[in-house]
C-alpha cells in the first residue's frame, strides 16, 4: 500500500517538475538549471517503478537508492533556482516541501527494506 502511495506522488512530482520546467523555459528564459532539475526530478518515478518489480529485496533496495539520490540532486537545483531568483520564495516553498516528503517515504522504504533483510 505504501509504494503505491510512493509511486503516485513521485508521478504527481514529476508532473509538477515538467510544469515547472515550461514555466522556466517560456517565462523566464532559463534552459539549464530547469533541464536539470528536469532530468533528475523524473528519474525518481522511474525508479520507484523499476523497484516495484525488482528481482529481489537487494535489487529493490538499490534501485529506492538510486531514487534517494535523485531526489536529493532535485532539491540542490530547486535550491539553486531559488537562490539565483528563478523561483520566488512562495514557488520554492511549495515544491520543495513536496519534495521534502518524497525523500522522507523513499527514505523510509529503504530503512523497512533493509530491516526485513534475513
Amino acid at each position: 500500500m505504501k509504494q503505491n502511495i510512493l509511486k503516485e506522488k513521485s508521478f504527481k512530482f514529476a508532473v509538477r517538475v515538467v510544469n515547472l520546467y515550461k514555466h522556466l523555459c517560456d517565462e523566464k528564459k532559463e534552459f539549464i538549471l530547469s533541464k536539470q532539475v528536469l532530468r533528475s526530478s523524473t528519474s525518481i518515478g522511474a525508479m520507484v517503478r523499476e523497484a516495484e518489480y525488482s528481482e529481489s529485496r537487494a535489487d529493490f533496495i538499490h534501485k529506492m537508492a538510486i531514487a534517494q539520490k535523485e531526489i536529493n540532486e532535485t532539491i540542490y537545483w530547486l535550491e539553486l533556482l531559488c537562490a539565483t531568483e528563478f523561483l520566488t520564495d512562495k514557488e520554492f516553498d511549495s515544491i520543495h516541501s513536496d519534495a521534502v516528503e518524497l525523500i522522507k517515504m523513499i527514505t523510509s522504504s529503504i530503512k523497512t527494506a533493509k530491516n526485513n533483510i534475513g
